[in-house]
């Protein structure tokens, strides 16, 4: 269960403000890297603002996986105005691992103003500074205020510290076996699946769509649209604290008039009891 507004869970605290000044430290230092690149993309420029955030190692979803530091050497076609403000974040126990997510927006010269959802996945690299592990983003109409900020800030609990690669693997693959499992439920029955996995408080990004807060609101928007998704995962990491990770895959979604090729984003959290929980998923078109 997850607790509001300042009360403790196991892996973390959740806590809803509108201002970054009240950030407590751990939260804080990552969304002020985030809010420093979307400063300088506002202010400067997309290339600037983008390159600040990223690394050798860093992947961008455009919407194929591409690395992100040849991406943007080769000056790709970005537009001439992005902005960005997280509205989601958190930062595992072991301080390795993080997320930031919110609405965007970005204009080319001489168009319209074009709205959106981002999702970054960020890892620490061996100075300590955040980087962008994997980044992707999501289209919509912009017609919703975004909602006030909810994070994660991580308690002081002890993890265990494993230095065997081939277990820090073994711990990564439960975690895509859950998403396997889930995947096969999906394949059945989408409310099914959805119902099962996905945590009470979940976030839900999907292309056109406002962003969608709420397993039960979720559930009412795949059931209002007649959604039908089936998805194949290939890709995960998990913080090395072990209390969150993310999946990442294809997806073939049916709607009511057409059947879409997707790629999708998970990002879970290992519940109290035991169980791991989606707490936002992002579906885009391939």
């Amino acid at each position: 269960m997850i607790y509001k507004k300042g009360l403790t869970l196991l892996a973390a605290t959740l806590i809803s403000l509108s201002s970054f000044a009240q950030l407590p430290e751990k939260v804080g230092g990552l969304l002020s890297v985030d809010r420093t690149a979307a400063n300088l993309s506002k202010n400067e420029s997309p290339l600037a603002g983008l390159k600040y955030i990223i690394d050798k190692e860093t992947t961008f979803l455009v919407p194929s996986p591409v690395n992100a530091s040849n991406y943007l050497a080769n000056r790709p076609n970005l537009p001439d105005r992005l902005s960005w403000n997280p509205n989601f974040a958190l930062v595992s126990r072991s301080l390795n691992w993080g997320v930031t997510s919110g609405p965007i927006e970005f204009q080319k010269m001489g168009s319209i103003k074009r709205y959106g959802q981002y999702l970054t996945i960020w890892k620490r690299d061996r100075k300590g500074n955040w980087r962008a592990h994997l980044r992707a983003e999501v289209e919509n109409y912009g017609k919703k205020k975004a909602s006030p900020l909810e994070y994660y800030e991580p308690d002081d609990k002890n993890y265990l510290k494993h230095r065997s690669v081939k277990r820090l693997e073994q711990r990564e693959e439960v975690v895509l076996q859950t998403d396997e499992l889930f995947s096969t439920i999906l394949k059945a029955d989408t409310k099914t699946g959805y119902t099962e996995f996905m945590a009470d408080d979940a976030r839900f990004y999907f292309p056109w769509q406002n962003e969608i807060e709420g397993r039960d609101n979720i559930l009412a928007f795949l059931k209002k649209e007649r959604i039908e998704i089936d998805t194949d995962p290939n890709d995960v990491g998990r913080s090395y604290s072990g209390e969150f990770a993310y999946t990442s895959g294809t997806a073939t979604v049916g709607t009511k008039d057409k059947v879409v090729k997707f790629n999708y984003i998970r990002i879970w959290q290992l519940t109290d009891e035991f169980q791991w929980k989606v707490i936002l998923e992002m579906m885009f078109e391939r």
